[in-house]
């Protein structure tokens, strides 16, 4: 970075006091907060998360320097809370990740539970299964509950990656099949109460608490 497009000392200063404001809306939100999913906290944790990066980047352009803390940003951040207070309704979203570790164990265990059917179909379940990876997931998933899976990913040879699971608020209940051939276009995360999280950025060894998001991370 050039010399002119530096931030001055005066800009860095500035960044830091905005930081320290922050750092005070912050702790003021938590000590007035009315609940565990208060949209003021949530607030004013998003602008302290905005805040801190934007020190931290003008700190390192004119100084070449770092914080030595890590606040999660705003583009990993949801937006502040605009639902209804009482949602009529919520929608569970699900997203979890999982590496084809042992595509045979996997083929074994969809041939187990197609062996084990005791009806007419049987046979044809069976065969469908054969050496195709598709057949055999589908057989999986179709015999156990995602949670299940998640639990057991181990013996159906799989290993897990990242998840996520976001809850959102809905004014109503949609009509059955309304949404089925796009369900996960309409969400909007304005409207997403709570979230978690689970990565293997996370140290295992460590114990977890919940941000004001709900998104699950871990202590320091």
């Amino acid at each position: 970075m050039s010399d002119a497009a530096q931030p001055t000392a005066a800009e860095v200063r500035a960044a830091a006091e905005a930081v320290k404001a922050a750092l005070d809306r912050h702790l003021a939100a938590v000590e007035n907060r009315t609940g565990d999913d208060d949209p003021a906290v949530y607030a004013a944790f998003n602008d302290l998360a905005a805040a801190a990066e934007a020190y931290d980047e003008r700190l390192y352009d004119r100084y070449d320097e770092v914080t030595p803390f890590e606040i999660p940003g705003v583009e990993d951040s949801l937006p502040p809370y605009a639902g209804p207070a009482q949602p009529n309704a919520l929608s569970v979203l699900i997203r979890r990740d999982y590496a084809m570790a042992e595509p045979q164990r996997l083929l074994a265990q969809a041939q187990r539970i197609a062996d084990a059917e005791g009806d007419d179909e049987a046979p044809r379940t069976a065969a469908a299964v054969g050496s195709s990876v598709h057949a055999a997931i589908g057989v999986l998933f179709g015999e156990y509950e995602a949670d299940e899976i998640a639990s057991r990913h181990k013996e159906f040879g799989l290993e897990e990656g990242d998840s996520t699971l976001w809850v959102a608020a809905a004014d109503e209940l949609p009509e059955p099949g309304e949404w089925l051939s796009t369900p996960f276009d309409q969400t909007d995360p304005s409207r997403v109460i709570c979230r978690f999280d689970v990565s293997a950025v996370f140290d295992e060894d460590e114990l977890y608490e919940e941000d004001p998001t709900g998104r699950t991370h871990e202590l320091p």
